[in-house]
């Protein structure tokens, strides 16, 4: 089969099907909406369905070829697949960029989470949508996003890589702002846009340095062709960045704390929520958020150099693992709870990177985005069923009218929560055992901690929403009922998914063969300086110890919200400070708006607007000239007098100035 396909199309060629199928789906559906705005009729929902969906899936199926084709190769012989320059995007005396492919084994992984997944919540996006007024610019836009994701991961440069991250904060900017009518929601859109732009200015910066290192530096020319931001130009030279690299990685990580929603700039992604449903489970399942993830992944051969970022790296992620965790124990919007979920399971990730597990981190990113996106979509199905309820106080029951729907996020909660056999539990014990086995013992507890979290405020959901006594009006409860096939059928894959996805990186003290870190291993640099203090004993009692914790949290959160729901209430009365704190988010979106936000506005209105333009530039620039202009004609006019005897003075001064000059010049 697959020389066939090869019989009339190269490698190269399926490459760049893989970004240019999305991208055509992307302009079709665009210029269809357009057209329709313009002469006024009605967008065919059919035609944007079979480009919006079809087109992502065609993606997803050259992804595929491509996979097959390296798995074919013998264990760790596997060849990167480098398109070559499709042109040269700019070019100077000292730098030249190239719009290429780069395909290697971490690539391939993200392509297929992001065509997979995405492919799967386009499917979704056809019932979830099926009324709204802007479909066709809703699919225009959702392509967009996959395009762009698709260009991040697979651009052979940091320049590209640059342009697919620019990309996706468009697109989320138009996604999570979609329904733009409503102030709230466009304020959401402008906010993680402007958030992620602090981010990214240390990413620029970073960039920078790497290119004024290897510029500086005496180069053998034939080696890099001026393509200093090439991924193995950098790799190849990277002894030339070990003095900056500390400086280096740190700027770059700004980016991702940014793009990924760590501390201190995860304020972004809980407002995301504004958006549709399927679009907050593709910015935080599979696409965006998981960017920061990926770069750092593939930048580990600059981050090992620094091993001071790598610890910025994992305490910032084993902090925001615990800080969003207990944020989301209080929630009662249920899209908010699965948002600081979100923030808290990048948390892990980066945990992973920074202590050395890059093929852990990524293992976790493969499992979160099969469970978070069920999990996401299974609220997008709640909320449809409920007519756009969100607030999980108001539910209960919904298991007798929402079968489906229900034991589909049950299992994404067991898989988030770590239960076993599910994915999720593989994935975060690798990422706990390394931490533990790297002798980070003070991140471990954190980690740890978290976990237990984790386990109680997704069971807490479960319990609120699909179990005990329906807590609405009968009338409304009459109307609930299960999503239509193009849903369901959606949830029940990624439940599949969910349960099985974790099974490929069962670890050797498991009876597994850990394949996916296999896989991986050759893209990743070695970290040295790993303490050797487990076997596969220690790691199955850490394992069972692990899945202890969460189950003991899982059963807590049970008996607390599905059979005593009046604890919860008797606990925040006794503990009300504590509560009001961890209710409130800790109040840090006011802190930011009292001590960022009003002096920036403050700043702007009063001084920068009140006295710099309209006092200073306005008062003296525009309209100084105009005044200027003024006296000057006043000048002038005063010496108009109609008087010959004053004009022939004027005149004899005149000639006595001129001679005077040509004379003692």
């Amino acid at each position: 089969m697959l020389d066939l396909i090869y019989k009339y199309v190269s490698p190269q060629t399926l490459a760049w099907l893989i970004v240019a199928f999305p991208l055509a789906g992307a302009l079709l559906n665009g210029i269809h909406s357009l057209l329709a705005g313009r002469f006024h009729f009605k967008p065919s929902k059919v035609f944007t369905s079979i480009l919006g969906v079809g087109l992502p899936f065609f993606s997803f199926a050259v992804t595929l070829i491509i996979f097959a084709t390296l798995i074919g190769f013998p264990q760790g012989q596997e060849p990167t697949m480098i398109t070559g320059p499709l042109f040269e995007w700019a070019a100077t005396q000292g730098l030249s960029i190239t719009f290429g492919l780069k395909l290697d084994q971490l690539s391939l992984v993200m392509a297929l989470i992001v065509t997979g997944v995405g492919s799967l919540i386009h499917l979704y996006s056809t019932g979830y949508m099926a009324h709204d007024e802007g479909y066709a610019r809703y699919f225009s836009h959702l392509n967009l996003f996959l395009t762009f994701m698709l260009l991040l991961v697979l651009g052979d440069s940091l320049v590209l890589l640059f342009v697919g991250w620019e990309g996706v904060g468009l697109c989320s900017y138009l996604l999570i702002g979609f329904w733009f009518e409503d102030p709230y929601k466009a304020y959401c859109g402008k906010k993680a846009f402007i958030v992620n732009r602090i981010g990214d200015t240390g990413f620029l910066l970073g960039m920078f340095l790497i290119y004024t290192a290897l510029a500086g530096a005496d180069l053998p020319a034939e080696q890099h062709q001026n393509q200093f931001f090439n991924f193995e130009v950098i790799r190849h030279f990277s002894a030339y960045l070990l003095p900056a690299a500390t400086p280096i990685c740190l700027l770059l990580f700004l980016g991702a704390v940014g793009k990924s929603a760590q501390i201190p700039l995860y304020v972004w992604l809980p407002d995301a929520m504004a958006g549709p449903t399927p679009v907050s489970a593709l910015i935080h399942a599979a696409t965006m958020v998981t960017a920061g993830v990926y770069m750092v992944a593939r930048l580990s051969f600059l981050y090992v150099m620094s091993p001071f970022a790598m610890e910025v790296v994992a305490w910032t992620g084993a902090i925001t693992a615990l800080f969003a965790a207990t944020i989301g124990l209080l929630q009662t919007d249920i899209k908010k709870v699965l948002a600081y979920s979100t923030i808290s399971q990048l948390g892990y990730m980066f945990l992973a990177l920074g202590v050395g597990a890059f093929s852990a981190g990524i293992f976790h990113l493969m499992t979160h985005a099969f469970f978070k996106a069920l999990l996401f979509l299974g609220a997008g199905s709640v909320i449809h069923a409920l007519g756009g309820e969100q607030d999980i106080t108001k539910m209960g029951g919904l298991k007798e009218r929402m079968p489906i729907t229900c034991w589909t996020f049950v299992i994404a909660s067991a898989a988030i929560a770590g239960i076993f056999p599910f994915a999720g539990f593989f994935s975060k014990d690798a990422i706990l055992w390394h931490t533990f086995h790297g002798g980070h013992i003070s991140l471990w507890l954190i980690a740890f901690l978290g976990a237990g979290l984790t386990a109680f405020y997704m069971f807490r959901l479960v319990g609120m929403v699909f179990f005990g006594e329906p807590v609405m009006k009968a009338a409304q409860w009459m109307k609930v009922h299960e999503s239509p096939p193009s849903m369901a059928s959606v949830l029940m894959i990624l439940a599949v998914l969910s349960a099985v996805g974790g099974w490929i990186g069962i670890p050797y003290a498991l009876g597994g063969g850990d394949h996916l870190q296999e896989w991986l291993a050759p893209v990743f640099a070695k970290t040295v300086g790993v303490i050797e203090i487990g076997s596969h004993a220690t790691e199955i009692v850490m394992a069972v110890l692990s899945l202890l914790w969460a189950l003991h949290f899982v059963i807590l959160a049970w008996v607390i919200y599905a059979q005593r729901k009046e604890w919860p209430a008797r606990m925040a009365g006794r503990l009300r400070l504590l509560y009001r704190l961890v209710f409130n988010k800790y109040w840090i979106d006011e802190i930011y708006n009292f001590l960022i936000v009003r002096p920036l506005i403050w700043t702007s209105e009063k001084f920068l607007w009140g006295i710099m333009d309209v006092r200073l530039i306005d008062q003296f620039g525009v309209h100084g000239t105009g005044r200027m202009m003024l006296v000057w004609n006043r000048l002038v006019t005063l010496m108009q007098t109609g008087v010959v005897q004053q004009y022939l003075f004027f005149f004899v001064v005149g000639v006595i100035l001129i001679i005077w000059g040509m004379l003692f010049k």
